[in-house]
């Protein structure tokens, strides 16, 4: 039986990167041999040197909303701060308000100068959580982009300059509360080269709930309860997919969010990808049958969380935090704004 500090590991703080690198190809790479075990420092821009035509990089194009605002209660001036986390339906959204104790129902909120936004609090939700109804002017994802902020994950204290840089170069479509964080590494420049190299680029969509960032708080792996992401992988994009697996080439998954929606629509039967779209609270962890993912490209996730464990579970929990101790030892820079690594 596996437990949650199975999954540990020594982390010094200053290796937590605060700030992105100036050319996002430009990370480290550490390269698991998932055969033989052997660990290569490379850097990020080499990586489709492991990579065949015909191989397949699957990406999630979801787009990072600018979902954290800061906003005055118009009775008493009190300041609130608030997250959104996800869009229940119409202008309704469920979310987090720091010092929620403060946010009882009925409560109002005016966001920005000119009250370009108003909130009001309807109901509790789960998590100490607060549905919120807004009221605007205009179009709601452009009132965001102009008052909202990047829901930094809380280990990164340093503001960002740009940020764009807390996104992927490919991303498309909002409903983000975090970055699928693997694919922070590519350039239009690198994926242009893959796609001159006869590597297929195919897309995927996976909204980053804020759950990433809780801890597991059980003892026993088996016990915990994945939080559900919204997910959508198209006709067009199955049949790729199937299309690279009949041919004998690899699905190449950028990130735990990628190979989270492609173990969730393959069939149990034989692997086979399905068009589909919903919410998936699928926990992968060690014992976990792969069904589609031949190779994972991720970053170097939080001690005892449920990626860590994912990565485990694609090759071996003892093997993956001797490569972690590689990498803390090799000072790589670690989490978000991190280096990647590359399990073939």
């Amino acid at each position: 039986m596996l437990t949650t500090k199975d999954f540990d590991y020594e982390l010094p703080e200053e290796l937590i990167a605060q700030t992105p690198l100036k050319d996002r190809s430009s990370s480290r790479m550490l390269v698991v041999d998932r055969q033989s075990g052997e660990l290569t420092d490379t850097h990020f821009h080499h990586i489709l040197d492991y990579l065949q035509p015909g191989d397949a990089l699957v990406l999630n194009e979801t787009r990072v909303l600018p979902a954290r605002l800061f906003g005055t209660k118009p009775d008493t001036g009190g300041h609130l701060e608030v997250l959104l986390l996800t869009n229940i339906h119409g202008n309704q959204w469920n979310c987090l308000v720091k010092h929620a104790k403060r946010a009882k129902v009925g409560t109002i909120i005016y966001f920005g100068e000119n009250q370009e936004l108003v909130g009001t609090i309807i109901e509790e939700s789960e998590h100490g959580g607060r549905v919120i109804e807004f009221t605007y002017e205009g179009v709601f994802l452009e009132i965001l982009e102009s008052l909202g902020q990047m829901p930094l994950p809380p280990y990164i204290k340093t503001q960002l300059d740009d940020q764009e840089r807390y996104q992927t170069v490919y991303a498309k479509e909002s409903g983000s509360a975090a970055a699928p964080t693997a694919g922070l590494h590519f350039t239009q420049a690198l994926l242009s080269e893959a796609k001159s190299r006869g590597i297929e680029i195919i897309p995927l969509l996976l909204h980053v709930g804020l759950g990433t960032f809780r801890p597991v708080s059980v003892e026993r792996i088996e016990d915990h309860t994945m939080h559900a992401e919204y997910y959508e992988l198209s006709e067009e994009a199955a049949q790729r997919i199937n299309a690279v697996k009949a041919r004998g080439n690899k699905i190449v998954a950028v990130g735990t969010t990628s190979v989270r929606t492609l173990e969730t629509v393959a069939s149990e039967h034989d692997g086979q990808i399905v068009a589909s779209k919903g919410w998936t609270s699928i926990f992968i962890s060690p014992g976990y049958q792969f069904k589609v993912v031949d190779h994972l490209i991720t970053n170097f996730h939080l001690p005892c969380s449920t990626l860590v464990m994912l990565v485990s579970a694609f090759y071996n929990r003892e093997a993956v935090l001797a490569a972690y101790e590689h990498a803390v030892k090799e000072k790589y820079r670690f989490f978000s704004f991190g280096d990647a690594m590359f399990l073939k």
